[in-house]
């Protein structure tokens, strides 16, 4: 069997984006995928070089402002050169966010991760889950609680530290890592079969 290697290339401001990449890094890793995890704001020559050898890359960051923060902004920029030599051409990609806000704008920052994945050739997943915590008899402790469909959406209270990153959000973090690295099976074990 073909193991995944998937790269969470991400930017935390203030700890809670951190608590769910380490979810996604979780969720990929159970499925038995080879998971880096990688800071954007502090990421070095190897770890580019990982994102290069990585079968998909999944994007993190809070959402500020209406958009990935501007940490983020300047890897997504810098990923310019491995535009030029389509380096990442025909990986997988996926994202998440976090905010203060149950909306919070967090659309446009996974809009943003998908036009950049797009940018580069790569293959966007969604997180495929249908909402939660829609129905009178649902819960804000559902899966997807806050009903994204583009990626993980999560919500943390502007009062409180990277421990006030609600269980769901973090359930559902641990879901997209687990369905990227699934598709990435699938995607080397196709790759290896031509």
């Amino acid at each position: 069997m073909t193991t995944p290697v998937v790269s969470i290339a991400f930017h935390s401001g203030f700890g809670h984006t951190a608590v769910l990449a380490e979810a996604v890094r979780a969720g990929a890793a159970e499925t038995g995928a080879t998971v880096h995890l990688i800071k954007v704001d502090e990421i070095t020559e190897e770890q580019w070089a990982l994102l290069d050898a990585s079968d998909a890359i999944v994007f993190g960051s809070p959402t500020y402002m209406g958009t990935a923060s501007g940490a983020f902004h300047a890897f997504a920029e810098a990923t310019s050169k491995r535009w030029f030599t389509h380096a990442w051409r025909d990986k997988l990609a996926a994202g998440f966010t976090n905010s203060g806000s149950m909306s919070g704008d967090k659309l446009h920052t996974l809009q943003f991760f998908s036009l950049l994945a797009g940018q580069h050739g790569m293959h966007w997943v969604s997180l495929g889950l249908h909402p939660g915590w829609n129905t009178s008899e649902a819960s804000e402790n559902d899966i997807n609680r806050l009903g994204f469909y583009l990626g993980a959406g999560a919500q943390s209270n502007n009062d409180q530290g990277p421990e006030g990153v609600h269980k769901a959000d973090v359930e559902t973090a641990a879901h997209l890592g687990s369905r990227v690295a699934e598709q990435a099976r699938v995607f080397a074990a196709g790759r290896a079969a031509l």
